[in-house]
């Protein structure tokens, strides 16, 4: 194929990549979005395909293999697992870039400084991603054993890593010889799969979207850094675009978290500080009804209801949608508030809105409904816990200290709808449970929802 037409195949996929962004960024429009990125990225493949020479009996049965892996995981995966999906997609994308930089080294005798330096990142940055990302899966699967994994002076560990790292770099752009470029090679990635341990592990679990998404971007600097191994450009701009993107996700969460991109970058987000007793805290824990809960909404005249990753267990999104017809129907304002790493991934809760048909007109971010909280008759807390605990307000030891939170305390009634008392993934109690306006209505959140329902239609 003539290399003027596969560079104009690889322009038309890039802004097709950008188009899809943009598209992503609305819902209405994100399915379109969706659907330009996976036609840039069947222009970038085919074309790739008929100019490379390749044999395709190998590539037909890779194509083979992978469809039906991710055609059992979009039928079996649930939406509460998307979490832990997207993680385990980083760090597949950082181990192909590793594989397939240090297969272009082992293949070709000959390389230029500029090319060893960009193999070196991609082998680096694509085994970080890999090892981090099987960490963050297993937090997000919540293995308890890897919370109890500690490593002994662990900055300094990170440190040699990375200076073992850059020595092994340099190595293989001063070495003389094939042989022992390709050794310094696999060397280095494999520190940099320990680094990613090391680099993850401490990482507090209710810090994993922050962490997923920086995780995000470096998948996708890894595969630019492979594309220049490769001479190919629509790699290095696909690589680069999810690199950017994923790095300004990460900082929009850290904003939310009130966490440092610093302390993001080298690992040190692990929680801290002291633990309230939960006895203590839940002393004066008030039980109710969805009787009760249906005579509360009655009489209200707005309703704030809080989703969380509770909500997402349950399914309830489709019984929730349903009790905001109904009290809409009755005159009643209702609004739900988003907390940006409500959930455990960003937009995890927008998601499963849309996916109920509840407007996206209805949804509010928290900086945009936390000053108008006091006006709020009745709110509803489903399934969220971390992200309206009133600790990262008060309590400047606390684990969540300076989080920025939804201010449901601020609201005249509070409802919280949960299984138990059990503490959110930061793992604290959170005395909002207890607080004077506050009321448990312990069920499955759907149940829960759905007796509401009940309630108010025989009412």
């Amino acid at each position: 194929m003539d290399p003027r037409l596969v560079q104009l195949a690889y322009l038309l996929s890039a802004v097709l990549f950008i188009l899809g962004l943009k598209g992503l960024t609305r819902p209405r429009s994100a399915v379109r979005g969706n659907l330009l990125g996976a036609c840039g990225l069947l222009v970038a493949v085919v074309v790739t395909l008929f100019s490379a020479g390749l044999d395709y009996r190998l590539i037909v049965g890779g194509l083979v293999v992978g469809s039906v892996i991710g055609a059992v995981f979009a039928i079996r995966v649930q939406m509460t697992q998307m979490p832990e999906m997207v993680a385990l997609f980083n760090g597949f994308g950082g181990a192909a870039s590793t594989l397939v930089a240090g297969a272009n080294l082992m293949q070709t005798d000959t390389f230029t400084a500029d090319v060893l330096v960009a193999t070196a990142l991609s082998g680096v940055i694509g085994a970080v991603t890999f090892s981090g990302s099987l960490i963050a899966w297993g937090k997000l699967k919540e293995f308890r054993q890897l919370d109890k994994l500690r490593i002994p002076a662990q900055q300094i560990v990170n440190a040699l890593l990375v200076l073992f790292c850059i020595a092994l770099t340099v190595g293989m752009v001063n070495g003389e010889g094939s042989f022992w470029t390709v050794v310094a090679y696999w060397c280095a990635s494999g520190l940099a799969l320990i680094l990613g341990v090391t680099l993850v592990v401490s990482i507090g679990g209710a810090d994993m979207p922050v962490v997923i998404a920086l995780l995000n971007s470096y998948s996708g600097l890894a595969a630019a850094a492979t594309g220049f191994v490769l001479s190919n450009t629509v790699l290095i701009v696909s690589g680069a675009l999810v690199g950017a993107s994923g790095l300004i996700l990460t900082r929009i969460m850290c904003i939310a978290m009130n966490r440092s991109l610093t302390n993001v970058l080298i690992g040190t987000m692990g929680s801290s500080g002291s633990v309230l007793n939960a006895d203590d805290v839940y002393a004066n824990v008030k039980s109710t009804s969805a009787e009760e809960v249906a005579m509360l909404l009655e009489v209200a005249s707005r309703v704030v209801i809080v989703p969380g990753y509770g909500m997402a267990v349950a399914q309830a999104q489709h019984t929730v949608s349903d009790l905001r017809k109904i009290l809409t129907a009755r005159q009643i304002n209702v609004e739900f508030a988003i907390h940006p790493v409500a959930g455990r991934m960003p937009g995890h809760m927008n998601v499963l809105l849309a996916e109920a048909d509840v407007p996206y007109e209805a949804l509010r971010e928290m900086d945009e409904i936390n000053p108008t909280m006091e006006q709020v008759d009745v709110t509803i807390v489903l399934g969220a816990n971390d992200v309206v605990n009133p600790l990262a307000r008060t309590d400047p030891s606390s684990p969540i200290a300076g989080m920025p939170i939804i201010d449901v305390d601020k609201s005249r009634t509070v409802i919280v709808i949960k299984r138990s008392l059990s503490p959110g993934f930061a793992g604290i109690p959170n005395p909002l449970f207890a607080a004077d306006n506050t009321l448990m209505l312990f069920a499955d959140g759907r149940k829960a929802i759905q007796d509401i329902i009940n309630a108010l239609n025989e009412s």
